[in-house]
């Protein structure tokens, strides 16, 4: 397996800002708010109760039945509790779905251009990774690509949408027909919803969880608080599978982590329950990240080499940058190099995601950095 390279990116602006250099970290996958007030209190309020022991490895009941609840109510999905299992975090329930649907020797697809982490799950696996090149549908995975690709040996197909890095959300009915072509041909879907509520009109939230028990059987949806709540650090998330499934995933964890903390399992089923606020800064989470998005795309769009389309969610800036390339520059890990040295901008290489010739610039920072970055940017690059 190889190391996360958005990881590294966010690591080497931490060194340089314990050398004193004035970093602009753009690199990082986290949302630049804080967890909103009143899901701390839930956290002591949890605390208070003594909820600081050991849970069932699937996850306290009253967790999953707010997710049940929850996603009736926002998205009216008919799930049972015994189909949801509690993770540490969405990256551990990805590798939860993963180990327990995949053998070696699996063939497992992965449209480009993906997160640094499906493939490593595959590789860790040890089934193959078939990658879907989506650049001329626009990084949008089609159900016709889909079919193309599958063959006899393919077991599985790995999918985000809001995706990370292109910001590229598929059509509620595109989705639709791409399970239903996995279905017909026996192959299980897992879709990573993380950036589920980042989606800037006219696009809207969709999830799998919503679809008939038919084709639901064939999908694991691997949801987070991290993102969407602004909780990366809390490790708090969940799978949504068939029985069966979920039952492979619950043995698979009691093995591993156990379960995600006691009081913060407290805390996310208190703030499902409480839709009217927590709904409500997430709206103004997305209205943000919406605002910031509409005026970097354009600048980086006028920047000499750059060729940026407009995300319609998550808070990544996908940019083409094969313009630049040349004599001065053989890749766009050299671009990114430059951005680093000369700028101290730190950004992610197209390369860890699938494509080379890229780099994925997170707007989950100020505005006053993207404009201090775009300002250095047009100043290299002219």
């Amino acid at each position: 397996m190889q190391g996360s390279s958005t990881l590294i990116a966010a690591q080497m602006a931490g060194e340089m800002r314990a050398q004193g250099i004035d970093v602009i970290d753009m690199s990082v996958g986290e949302p630049d708010f804080d967890t909103p007030e009143f899901i701390k209190q839930y956290a002591w309020e949890g605390l208070e109760k003594g909820l600081t022991k050991y849970t069932p490895t699937a996850g306290m009941v009253d967790f999953r039945s707010a997710i049940v609840e929850f996603y009736a109510s926002r998205f009216g999905a008919d799930i049972k509790v015994a189909e949801v299992a509690a993770a540490c975090g969405g990256k551990q329930a990805l590798f939860n779905a993963a180990c327990t649907i995949l053998n070696p020797g699996d063939d497992v697809l992965i449209p480009k251009p993906y997160w640094v982490t499906f493939p490593e799950i595959v590789t860790f696996c040890r089934a193959n990774s078939v990658f879907i090149e989506t650049e001329d549908t626009e990084f949008i995975l089609t159900a016709n690509q889909v079919a193309d690709a599958i063959t006899d040996k393919t077991k599985l197909l790995i999918i985000n949408s809001p995706s990370n890095p292109s910001g590229r959300v598929i059509p509620p009915a595109e989705m639709r027909q791409i399970v239903e072509v996995c279905v017909t041909r026996d192959v299980y879907m897992l879709t990573d919803e993380c950036y589920l509520f980042f989606a800037y009109p006219p696009a809207e939230p969709f999830s799998l969880a919503s679809l008939p028990d038919d084709l639901r059987d064939y999908v694991c949806v691997a949801g987070s608080f991290s993102k969407t709540y602004a909780m990366t650090g809390w490790r708090a998330g969940y799978t949504i599978a068939n029985e069966t499934w979920t039952k492979a995933i619950v043995k698979l964890q009691s093995h591993s982590a156990t379960h995600p903390t006691s009081f913060v399992q407290y805390a996310c089923a208190k703030a499902l329950r409480n839709p009217t606020e927590t709904l409500a800064a997430v709206g103004a989470m997305t209205s943000e990240y919406e605002r910031r998005r509409d005026w970097l795309v354009p600048a980086l769009n006028k920047v000499q080499g750059f060729r940026c389309p407009m995300p319609e969610g998550a808070f990544y800036a996908f940019v083409d940058v094969r313009g630049l390339l040349g004599e001065r520059y053989g890749s766009s890990s050299d671009v990114a190099d430059v951005l680093l040295k000369e700028a101290h901008i730190v950004v992610t290489d197209g390369a860890g995601f699938g494509a080379d010739g890229y780099l994925r610039i997170s707007y989950a920072t100020s505005m006053a950095n993207l404009h201090r970055a775009v300002d250095k940017m047009n100043a290299i690059f002219g």
